[in-house]
């Protein structure tokens, strides 16, 4: 699923993007965050699929879990 997933200096500045678009991984994160259907997503960007979509979620997922969470303590 993740090879969907390409980035590449000249496309996007580097942002993850769908590969063969300009779509890049955070927009479609950021759409679906904000209420869009997957319908309407693929209405908006003929050229990309339903796996695409899923492909751009588990991307970011992996990004996230990837993150270090470090605990301030206060005292």
């Amino acid at each position: 699923m993740l090879e969907r997933i390409v980035t590449d200096p000249k496309v996007m500045a580097g942002k993850p993007v769908i590969k063969g678009t300009r779509v890049p991984v955070d927009l479609i994160v950021h759409r679906i965050a904000q209420g869009e259907t997957v319908e309407h997503l693929l209405e908006d960007y003929p050229n990309m699929t339903r796996q695409d979509v899923r492909a751009a979620l588990e991307y970011a997922s992996c990004v996230v879990k990837g993150e270090d969470i470090v605990p301030i303590a206060r005292g």
